[in-house]
């Protein structure tokens, strides 16, 4: 990270993310024929990979904290789930309308609007259900884990309807507060889950916790950067949505500007990262590859 020489060398925890695909392959929910359709409608988004940000972030964590990484796989497979139940919805004609989603036909496109829109909603609850019939643990732990889970997604899904109906001049405060529920809340439930299944609070927690934030911003802003600036073949979707919309940090702040905005998150990153407790190095690589990915 900018400003921290140690986190320069920082391997991407690789590992981690090995051990969430194996996890999400495993997984078998329904079995009867007449629903094998469905069940391959329902798998068609989580095939398609992607940077398992939120699973290896709640790992990363965990490994920080001292804990059992391979314990908390079911609950960073559910926020897999519920992130890619906030993909489907949000490519479905209604939202965004997109026909790309990392290289693939987006799920309506492939099996339809109506079986897309189930297949969210699915993943929304299957999310419930990794956490609720396959996480190990004291039930206190798991009913703290789901509440950092529902709440990251009511805000998300009001941070949607934000950015829906944006009202009113944009600035990098209102692009921060909309960027922060929209994307940032399932990143900060990311921390905040491990520290859950952890039960670590106090001081700790809250360090923990503006890492958590401060990740879910910066990730949002090398996004709309990638967004003005990447091409299809590299992003795996559609690029230029954001400006077409006049939305986004690019759009409403200018490229020098956004970019300035990023370096700055990143800087911030990697001094919370210095004053963080525990053994951070798979989180400085995981935070070193979101500010300089190419996807």
């Amino acid at each position: 990270m900018t400003g921290s020489s140690s986190s320069a060398d920082a391997a991407f925890p690789s590992g981690l993310v090995a051990l969430v695909e194996a996890y999400l392959r495993a997984l078998r929910w329904s079995g009867a024929a007449d629903l094998e359709p469905f069940d391959r409608a329902l798998v068609h988004p989580l095939e398609a990979g992607g940077k398992r940000l939120r699973p290896v972030l709640l790992l990363a964590t965990v490994e920080a904290l001292g804990g059992d990484v391979e314990a908390a796989l079911p609950t960073a497979a559910a926020l897999e789930y519920a992130h890619t139940f906030s993909l489907v919805h949000d490519d479905l004609p209604a939202l965004d309308d997109d026909d790309l989603r990392r290289g693939r036909p987006t799920t309506h496109v492939a099996f339809g609007e109506d079986v897309a829109i189930l297949v969210g909603d699915a993943l929304l609850n299957l999310a419930y259900r990794l956490v609720l019939e396959r996480q190990a643990g004291p039930a206190e732990r798991r009913l703290a884990v789901l509440g950092e889970l529902s709440r990251a997604l009511d805000g998300m899904i009001r941070g949607q309807y934000l950015d829906l109906r944006a009202a009113g001049e944009v600035d990098e405060a209102s692009l921060r507060r909309v960027s922060g529920l929209k994307t940032g809340c399932l990143i900060q439930a990311s921390v905040g889950c491990a520290l859950a299944l952890q039960g670590v609070d106090g001081a700790d927690a809250d360090a923990y916790r503006g890492l958590g934030e401060e990740l879910g911003y910066g990730f949002q802003v090398v996004d709309d950067l990638l967004d003005a600036t990447s091409s299809e073949a590299v992003l795996g979707k559609t690029p230029g949505a954001d400006a077409t919309r006049g939305k986004g940090h690019v759009a409403v702040l200018g490229l020098d500007r956004a970019r300035a905005v990023a370096a700055r998150s990143e800087e911030r990153v990697g001094q919370l990262l210095d004053a963080l407790p525990g053994e951070v190095g798979a989180l400085r690589g995981l935070a070193r590859r979101i500010y300089r990915r190419d996807r």
